[in-house]
């Protein structure tokens, strides 16, 4: 059977996989940090609507509840039909949603437009795709490589989230959200322009390797024809594994949400000034850019268990001087739940991620991926959700910050009870 040749390629693999790492980090930033943005726009709303904290967070939790809901069927649109696809519905619907929003009046608008539109946005220009084409690339060292797509995530918290709070305080709310959509939609002929076959492909080696298998395959059909067929997603759910990083996804973007959602109104009220707390949430992502950047270095050293373990107690002690600061607001309980919180933000997301694509190598990869990152989201958007609630109900932010500690231990666990979590360290 004769081999189809590849697309052109004008750089050597090792270039070629640099340039599709820097890819995957840039759209990893501007998705987060997009997404992040809506803190910045929770108290304005709040003035000039009158709505009660979880009516506005409601809307952050239906973007995380559309984001993790669109991630397998981004994962399936991905398999079949390619990034550019993929892409360019992610940023432009990312990039109409939020424009439209500095024109919204009702809060269905913004469920509808934050929230749904930019939910599936960031899904399809998040780790998702990212997962995928990185494991293409980076077939020996795929935990290192997605831990610093994954820091493109930090980088968009420290870039975009300070950037909307003066654009917001410059220009208000309205023309804030005009200019971000409006860039997203400038955007979009660049993203048609990428070079996506070539980043579809994956290194030379890993496609030839992957064309004989297929002509063997083809080869033996008539010998196979009689084995049992099961589609990839099919069987990681009959995989205990694949439960277990789905307990972890869940746990952890509760535990972060519950939190970080409301993080700047919450410094605001302890006394800081709004620049000062958006500044202290940019901080935070820097941290995030290197503990997000390091953990799939470290993961692949130590082990992704061990590395998780201290990444959880890093995020505990930063919730512990959280809590502080309520009773005792300073400059040094800020900058030790800064330090804390911000170098485990995001850190399990490669350790995870490198685990799903050593649990779950080959086709399908980004189907499977996508089913556990909605784990992701909807405990995102349930933290989201009880924070609101939590503050509705006692007035305050403290029992919010206990119940994302409590959370921590349902987050760490699957790496020490699951079996096949155990074996990786």
């Amino acid at each position: 059977m004769m081999l189809q040749a590849g697309p052109k390629r004008y750089l050597p693999d090792t270039q070629m996989a640099l340039v599709v790492l820097v890819i995957c980090f840039v759209f990893n930033m501007l998705g987060r940090g997009v997404g992040d943005t809506y803190v910045t726009f929770l108290l304005p709303l709040e003035t000039e609507f009158g709505w009660s904290r979880s009516e506005l967070s409601s809307v952050y939790s239906i973007y995380m509840v559309a984001n993790g809901l669109s991630a397998p069927f981004v994962g399936v649109l991905f398999d079949r039909w390619g990034p550019r696809l993929v892409y360019l519905l992610g940023v432009g619907c990312l990039g109409l949603g939020y424009f439209f929003a500095g024109s919204l009046t009702q809060l269905w608008q913004f469920h509808l437009c934050i929230g749904i539109a930019g939910g599936i946005g960031i899904s399809a220009i998040g780790m998702v795709p990212s997962a995928s084409l990185i494991s293409r690339w980076f077939p020996t060292s795929t935990s290192t490589a997605i831990g610093i797509a994954y820091a493109g995530f930090g980088a968009g918290t420290l870039v975009l989230v300070p950037f909307a709070q003066y654009l917001n305080q410059a220009l208000g709310w309205r023309d804030a959200y005009h200019v971000i959509g409006g860039s997203l939609l400038i955007a979009l002929p660049i993203v048609m322009l990428l070079p996506w076959r070539v980043i579809r492909a994956g290194v030379a080696t890993a496609t030839n390797t992957t064309h004989a298998s297929n002509a063997s395959n083809t080869t033996h059909t008539t010998k196979k024809s009689s084995l049992p067929k099961s589609s990839p997603l099919r069987a990681a759910l009959r995989h205990s594994g694949f439960w277990g990083l789905a307990q972890a996804f869940f746990f952890t973007s509760v535990v972060v949400y519950t939190v970080l959602v409301q993080m700047i109104a919450y410094l605001v009220s302890t006394g800081f000034t709004p620049i000062e707390a958006a500044s202290a949430f940019g901080f935070a992502g820097i941290l995030s850019v290197l503990g997000v950047g390091s953990a799939g270095r470290l993961a692949d050293v130590l082990g992704p268990r061990r590395t998780a373990t201290l990444t959880f107690i890093c995020t505990t002690l930063g919730l512990a001087s959280l809590l502080a600061l309520s009773y005792f607001p300073s400059h040094w309980f800020l900058m030790t739940f800064v330090a804390f919180f911000g170098i485990a933000q995001g850190a399990r997301g490669p350790i995870i991620s490198g685990l799903c694509s050593k649990l779950f190598p080959g086709p399908g990869l980004a189907t499977i991926y996508g089913v556990t990152y909605a784990c992701m989201s909807v405990g995102a958007a349930s933290g989201a959700m009880m924070s609101g609630l939590l503050y509705d109900w006692t007035g305050g932010y403290q029992a919010s910050i206990i119940f994302s500690m409590l959370n921590v231990i349902l987050a760490v666990s699957p790496f020490w009870v699951y079996r096949e979590l155990r074996k990786f360290g």
